[in-house]
């Protein structure tokens, strides 16, 4: 990794795009959200972000700056690491309370995920299990069935910032679930590296990780799209320059800027699909309630060892765009090992206390999962166990 330098006049200059949704990047971005919300004719935000970021300054900040600009705000931040669907109720409740016509979500990716589900039931009074993405959207009749939402990163890792899905914990199942409606996205992405500068070392490589992880799982689904395999790409090209460097150097902010744009087209890379390790990620996080990022980081090379014999070609192809030297499967998984070694990632998930006898079940409600599906490989019931028992174990 790291053989090219990063482009220091696109990643510390302001840009706009309008795809795949409205987007201002740029370090110091933050400071226009007032003049955003005015745009936007938001005159009430409440603030959605998760029960850890709650206290940290940019949750002050961004009050300090709606207040200089007249807009009202109020914060709901009862969103666990992995959104649960009484925490999403809950922020219904507050939204009507405060007479809110808007919602702000930021933070790491359970805040935006909490604050887009959020959004897609407190207006359009459909109950929130009815978004369940393999479900048939709900046709709705009112003519503004969904509040506007803004997201903010503060984190490299999820880009929930791009799109329209939300991962849910279904309490009474146990089960995370993909909820979505084609109609509801966020009106502006608001992107800016300099928000991430104090995240400390160890978030920064999980996140970064799971960033990298929605490229490699988006761009090995068996689907010809070429918007998301671009994405895809270019992802890992950036993450592969900026990863170490976000990481041990925590202050770069051409590094921070390479890594949220990284995971930002990483968002867009997995609108076409997963792979199995989301899909055993998304069970074992509603379970134990662990870290998404972390979970993914551990289950990896166990997922990769399964899926990428047969995948030559994409193998190449993402090999070159991380500028590693050796192209062959086994030596693309090794690269990857050695940075999953590099940022102290555990070999097992026993070590964030997984037990080995949930095999069988986590297994088969990974099965159950979207992404599962959408893995370039069929897994039989048993081969999935092998790899939940790897995943475990040791998976490196």
């Amino acid at each position: 990794m790291q053989n090219f330098k990063l482009n220091e006049e696109f990643l510390l200059n302001n840009q706009d795009w309008t795809f795949p949704t409205f987007t201002a990047y740029g370090p110091g971005r933050f400071k226009e959200i007032g003049k955003f919300c005015k745009n936007f004719k938001i005159n009430n935000a409440l603030i959605v972000t998760d029960s850890g970021s709650v206290n940290l300054p940019f949750i002050s900040d961004l009050q300090n700056l709606l207040n200089d600009s007249k807009i009202k705000s109020d914060i709901y931040s009862n969103i666990s690491p992995n959104p649960r669907d009484d925490e999403i109720d809950s922020g219904c409740k507050k939204f009507r309370e405060g007479n809110h016509d808007a919602i702000i979500a930021i933070g790491g990716g359970s805040a935006m995920d909490g604050g887009k589900a959020i959004s897609l039931t407190v207006d359009s009074g459909v109950p929130l299990w009815d978004f369940e993405f393999e479900k048939e959207p709900p046709k709705l009749t009112m003519e503004n069935p969904f509040p506007k939402i803004i997201t903010i990163p503060t984190t490299a890792g999820t880009g929930a910032e791009t799109e329209v899905t939300a991962m849910v914990t279904h309490l009474e199942k146990g089960m995370k679930f993909c909820l979505w409606h084609p109609d509801a996205r966020p009106c502006l992405a608001l992107v800016d590296p300099e928000l991430t500068l104090k995240l400390p070392a160890n978030l920064t490589a999980w996140t970064g990780i799971d960033a990298m992880i929605h490229a490699i799982e988006g761009y090995s689904v068996p689907m010809f799209h070429p918007l998301c395999d671009g994405s895809a790409l270019e992802s890992l090209n950036l993450i592969s320059k900026s990863l170490y460097a976000a990481v041990e150097e925590p202050d770069n902010l051409l590094a921070r800027g390479g890594m949220i744009i990284g995971s930002y087209l990483g968002g867009i890379a997995f609108l076409k699909g997963l792979g199995l390790v989301h899909a055993i990620s998304h069970m074992v996080g509603a379970e134990y309630n662990t870290h998404h990022g972390l979970t993914n980081a551990i289950i990896l090379p166990a997922v990769m060892k399964y899926n990428l014999p047969g995948l030559e070609e994409k193998v190449k192809r993402m090999s070159e765009a991380m500028q590693f030297e050796n192209h062959s499967i086994e030596s693309f998984q090794d690269n990857l090992n050695i940075i999953l070694d590099r940022l102290k990632i555990p070999k097992g998930l026993n070590e964030l206390g997984v037990p080995e006898d949930c095999q069988e079940r986590i297994a088969k409600k990974s099965m159950l999962d979207q992404a599962y599906g959408q893995n370039p490989k069929k897994a039989s019931l048993d081969e999935v166990k092998t790899l939940v028992l790897e995943s475990i174990r040791q998976a490196r």
